[in-house]
């Protein structure tokens, strides 16, 4: 097998030779349509038992609270392994649906509540996608990166379709309680499977040993700082998380029903737009057909996000938006994979974990969005308010590709290494 990752002698079936892999990507395939499921359900809960899109938003902000900590999560990581890290997330993450379960059965649920648990799991579940991706990165060889981060995030497009329009559709057919316990049994067979993963770099090196955690940080921000590369690709992860994600995600319930007038299965329908679009770039991207560079294919299709979002503002029919959302999700994919691979390959072994938790601060930008754009929306429209994120986002990211130019753009840069 050669090096070069669009090699002819690679193909999608490659990582699943890999045992860690084979009981990964099956784990990660639970976890995300449980985090889907999850997501419409209890956003879907939220927004009709309370009327307000304020606290639909904070709940959507609530998911991403632990991105302020991802770093240290990241340092934790590195010291005692991401298979030990990966199934205890996902225990807690069991255990937190079978409390809501328990609490819907006893007709005890609550917006309050929810927001209550919710914060506790935004705590840690930012962090998964870190752990995802390291460990792919030290247990499968450097030629499958590419390719293996495309089957990976099939994981969470798929999620994002089957996720959506199950969640949706349990609770329209047989309630709160019947979606919760579906809920709380893939999340124990996503932890059930995790304990098969091995971290078979956790035990080599690290130099991280013989310091303190707090330098292990301060360690980690001046590695990104130096590397242009690495701030670039920062930059771009946290401006989509502000100005593009905060429609595909948290606010679409409010389009579904305040837009398209529509009900739970129109909901599902057009999150499983967006996802299938992603799903498609996932698995093109994973083919290893198409000579990418990659820095250059996420700021373009960063661009080509904007002006969907824009376009999606002003859509009132539900099919027109389905369309543009799924056009939305395929490059969005395009955008977000190859990111995650030039960081990674930009990126050694060593501070791999703390690289990519400091990655997950950019997701902070979601939620700062919607907590931005809910009163914009209730004051302006949402129309207007989707119009302005979307022309900032695509002026920003056209500034950003200029002041990196060197890093991001040239031909030679090492983030255009061919996917």
């Amino acid at each position: 097998m050669t090096n070069s990752s669009h090699s002819p002698t690679l193909n999608w079936r490659d990582p699943f030779r890999v045992k860690s892999f084979r009981f990964q990507w099956p784990a990660d395939l639970a976890a995300s349509w449980a985090f889907e499921m999850e997501t419409i359900v209890l956003g879907w809960y939220i927004l009709a038992e309370s009327g307000s899109v304020l606290m639909l938003v904070a709940y959507g902000s609530l998911q991403y609270l632990g991105s302020l900590v991802a770093p240290v999560f990241g340092v934790v990581c590195d010291r005692i392994g991401y298979r030990r890290m990966l199934w205890a997330t996902r225990a807690v993450y069991a255990f937190m649906a079978l409390v809501l379960m328990t609490l819907s059965y006893l007709q005890a649920l609550t917006p309050e509540r929810v927001l209550w648990l919710a914060a506790i799991v935004g705590c840690i579940r930012p962090s998964d996608q870190i752990m995802r991706n390291a460990l792919i990165a030290r247990t499968l060889p450097a030629e499958q990166l590419m390719g293996a981060l495309g089957i990976s995030r099939m994981t969470s497009d798929s999620a994002r379709i089957a996720g959506a329009l199950a969640g949706a559709g349990l609770v329209a057919l047989l309630g709160m309680t019947s979606a919760y316990v579906v809920i709380t049994a893939m999340y124990a067979i996503s932890f059930v499977l995790s304990r098969g993963v091995h971290d078979v770099a956790a035990l080599l090196q690290n130099p991280i040993d013989q310091t303190s955690p707090l330098k292990d940080l301060r360690l980690a921000f001046v590695y990104v700082w130096q590397k242009p590369v690495l701030m670039g690709a920062m930059a771009l992860a946290f401006l989509v998380n502000l100005l593009a994600f905060p429609f595909s995600l948290g606010l679409l319930p409010y389009v579904a029903k305040n837009i398209y007038l529509t009900n739970q299965t129109g909901l599902g329908f057009l999150g499983a737009s967006f996802a299938l679009g992603g799903l498609l770039a996932s698995m093109t991207l994973s083919t290893h057909r198409f000579k990418l560079r990659a820095a250059q294919t996420m700021l373009l299709s960063a661009c080509a996000w904007f002006i969907l979002d824009f376009a999606f503002a002003f859509s009132t029919h539900l099919y027109t938006g389905m369309l543009i959302l799924l056009f939305a999700g395929f490059v969005q994919s395009l955008c977000m994979t190859p990111l995650a691979a030039v960081m990674l390959r930009a990126t050694t072994p060593a501070y791999h974990g703390r690289v990519m938790g400091m990655r997950m601060l950019a997701i902070w930008g979601l939620p700062i969005g919607l907590l931005i754009s809910g009163p914009l929306v209730e004051g302006i429209g949402y129309g207007a308010t989707a119009a302005i994120y979307s022309a900032l986002g695509l002026i920003l990211t056209l500034a950003m590709t200029l002041y990196w130019r060197g890093a991001l753009w040239d031909r030679e840069s090492i983030a255009n290494e061919t996917l």
